[in-house]
């Protein structure tokens, strides 16, 4: 008979026992009268979050939820775990086909969870990590450290296990749902579509894991530190190990609306969006860069760009979901902000390519401002020729010009005022300034 090592079930028992404290000052935090009735819910929680009554419980509500990698709440959120099968497939068991698909993400993939959200504080307690093993992965091990550090007695110890391993097993019979995607597929040596046996009825899941890998590298290209300084080297036609990858036409499906939790745990913390590349092929254009002429904004242009387009519908649709006023609110808020500057920056970089003099053309309406910024070889020429000072304030005041756009951009339905233009404002000059003592840097 294998025998405990003390150690190690002394460290799982105190893994344990700081998640229930944890939860259980979360808890009591909320609580803050003192009167009989908080003091009676005080003591109320401390029973709750009692190990042995909250693993007993959490045995109980796990039954309401299922590991997954193939999640069919993605398709119709309305249907129960024990109505319809969602799949936990492990990628590496899968056949290697041809085209990507979830076999191709290995060993090193993400479990997801759907059904009862409710229950979903069982889960985090099975992902909690032990050495680099989460406790699932000692459940499924039946691992008989983990058994001793949750009850000292064995029979209610192996109890529990069975209990949670079957996280990973589908509730009920395998089964499809009236409200789910069903797919009627031809199939056969001789298939005849007028016979109904010449079908098989499939009932397409959402790979979950695979979609939740594509989110993390998308947003990887699209927003990490990075990604910027290769664009950035791209820009200045300067070396990087780390190629640039742009997404043309990418689109976003949400998932759950205001419950993306509704759906699974992943899409929970991807907040509903699901990435959707575009099914088509790519079709070649020629930038034929020309002075901006005709008009009198350079943001007319500037907005019509493809990623400008995009980010800004993402940036409204997130302002729309009434997020959370926190820390990771306020940084998701800068770091598309952020790409807006950079946007806007490249622009700047491609105009100013054009040869000198552009913006003295009697056909060129913009702004003071909006000429030295895009075109200030030619102010300056221009400048120099008729004895006029040369702008100072040409940044703060394109800075101040590009809040004004997008404060434009995001106040239908939204109401965006000062506070929000000074931020934008502040935010692209900074940008500004920084570019401005890196350029210094290398000269």
């Amino acid at each position: 008979m294998s025998n405990h090592d003390p150690q190690r079930v002394s460290d799982l028992r105190a893994l344990i026992a700081d998640f229930l404290k944890a939860r259980l000052d979360d808890k009591l935090d909320k609580i803050k009268d003192t009167d009989e009735k908080a003091v009676a819910a005080r003591e109320k929680e401390f029973d709750r979050f009692d190990q042995k009554t909250w693993l007993e419980n959490a045995t109980k509500r796990i039954k309401g939820i299922q590991l997954v990698t193939h999640v069919l709440k993605a398709t119709h959120p309305s249907p129960k775990i024990y109505e319809a099968t969602s799949l936990y497939v492990s990628p590496e068991g899968l056949f290697a086909h041809d085209v990507v698909g979830s076999h191709v993400l290995g060993v090193d993939y993400f479990d997801d969870v759907t059904g009862d959200a409710a229950a979903l504080d069982v889960y985090k307690f099975l992902k909690l990590a032990h050495k680099d093993h989460s406790l699932l992965a000692l459940v499924l091990a039946r691992d008989i450290d983990l058994a001793a550090a949750l009850s000292n007695d064995p029979l209610q110890a192996e109890a529990w296990m069975s209990a949670f391993a079957g996280i990973t097993a589908p509730r009920g019979r395998v089964a499809s749902h009236a409200l789910a995607k069903q797919l009627y597929w031809l199939t056969g040596d001789n298939p005849d579509p007028h016979d109904d046996t010449s079908f098989h009825l499939l009932a397409p899941l959402y790979a979950s894991s695979l979609a939740h890998r594509v989110y993390l590298m998308i947003q990887d290209d699209r927003f990490s530190e990075e990604a910027k300084a290769a664009r950035q080297a791209k820009k200045e036609s300067a070396f990087s190990e780390r190629p640039v990858r742009e997404y043309s036409q990418l689109a976003i499906q949400n998932l759950g609306g205001t419950k993306p939790q509704n759906i699974s745990q992943l899409n929970s913390e991807r907040r509903g969006d699901n990435f959707l590349l575009a099914s088509l092929p790519p079709v070649w254009r020629s930038v034929d860069l020309k002075p901006l002429l005709g008009t009198d904004s350079m943001f007319y242009s500037y907005g019509r760009r493809p990623e400008v387009k995009e980010i800004v519908k993402v940036l409204l649709a997130f302002f729309k979901s009434n997020p959370t006023g926190n820390r990771e609110t306020r940084d998701r808020r800068k770091e598309w902000v952020n790409a807006l500057n950079d946007e806007f920056l490249q622009f700047t970089a491609e105009l100013r390519s054009l040869p000198p003099g552009w913006s003295q053309t009697p056909e060129c309406h913009l702004g003071s401002a909006e000429k030295h910024w895009l075109d200030p070889e030619g102010v300056e020429d221009a400048c120099a020729q008729s004895g006029l000072p040369l702008p100072t304030d040409t940044d703060e005041r394109v800075s101040a010009l590009f809040a004004n756009w997008l404060n434009a951009q995001l106040r239908d339905p939204l109401p965006m005022g000062d506070p929000e233009f000074l931020e934008w404002r502040t935010q692209l000059h900074e940008q500004i300034k920084a570019e401005e003592r890196e350029g210094r840097h290398d000269d």
